[in-house]
């Protein structure tokens, strides 16, 4: 299909950006990759009388250490992330999650920061963000503010992000010496969206599991932190039978997505399957 009519602004910094979208009142979508807006534009799921493109603000294109957080600017790419050698060396399951997004095309143009204002299910980033206790920050013509990943999103496709706010910038804490982390992926394999993901991140301390978060994706209408899972675990000696057994606790108590690519009982014996890789991966 094609899209309704709409204007397009290119904006060159984030103050042209919000001054736009103040004079749209509520009319403009903001534009980065364009991966989940462009096909909403042409079903007429959404049809904005502007389009404002942030895509090419370099202010929002960067990956740095930051004092004690690594901060991610929101229009960094799947392929910066795949290959950035800071996070690799601390966070390895942000590049690691980033190289199973979509393909090649997708990873170079779609952008962090689009993904997450988007809060698809299915998507990668927001289990990661919700193991790695990321922080997102939230601008608009009022002020900055600054919001944990687990305040951020709110449920299927719905966050905190509010008319005429951009999302700029993702900060992720330095994790202590020590710790581990890793993302699992059961992918659709046409889209490669999860059907199932798992993060996890933990403080490996003399074979024990100590300091551990465990968040899924692609299994319920929103990333959620598996608590179950995490006391299941916590404390405990890095070994195959306690893997398993804290496993087994995983996604309970969640209302299970169902559809064409995976029925209840499947995701559920998937998010076992995958938070037992996940542990076993850290061990």
């Amino acid at each position: 299909m094609i899209p309704a009519n709409f204007e397009y602004h290119r904006a060159g910094s984030v103050d042209e950006a919000l001054s736009l979208l103040a004079q749209h009142d509520g009319h403009a979508k903001v534009l980065s990759g364009g991966h989940s807006l462009i096909p909403a534009l042409k079903l007429r799921l959404n049809q904005p009388a502007a389009l404002v493109d942030i895509a090419r603000i370099a202010d929002l294109r960067y990956i740095r250490l930051d004092g004690q957080h690594i901060a991610i600017g929101a229009a960094s790419t799947h392929k910066d992330i795949a290959t950035s050698a800071l996070l690799a060396e601390h966070i390895s399951m942000m590049p690691q999650a980033a190289a199973l997004i979509g393909d090649p095309q997708v990873r170079n143009v779609g952008t962090i920061g689009g993904s997450i204002a988007h809060a698809d299910p299915a998507a990668d980033w927001p289990g990661v963000l919700l193991a790695a206790d990321a922080q997102i920050v939230l601008r608009s013509t009022g002020g900055t503010r600054t919001l944990a990943a687990q305040d951020f999103f709110l449920g299927f496709f719905t966050t905190a992000l509010q008319e005429g706010e951009i999302l700029t910038e993702i900060r992720v804490p330095v994790p202590a010496a020590g710790t581990k982390s890793t993302y699992q992926k059961f992918s659709q394999p046409a889209s490669r969206f999860a059907i199932v993901g798992c993060a996890a991140m933990a403080t490996l301390s003399g074979g024990t599991f100590t300091h551990v978060r465990v968040a899924f994706n692609g299994v319920a209408d929103g990333c959620f932190r598996d608590g179950n899972v995490e006391k299941a675990i916590e404390g405990q000696a890095a070994t195959a039978e306690n893997i398993a057994a804290a496993a087994a606790h995983s996604a309970q108590g969640v209302s299970i997505l169902s559809d064409h690519y995976a029925a209840e009982d499947y995701r559920q014996h998937l998010a076992q399957v995958y938070a037992k890789r996940a542990l076993s991966a850290l061990a």
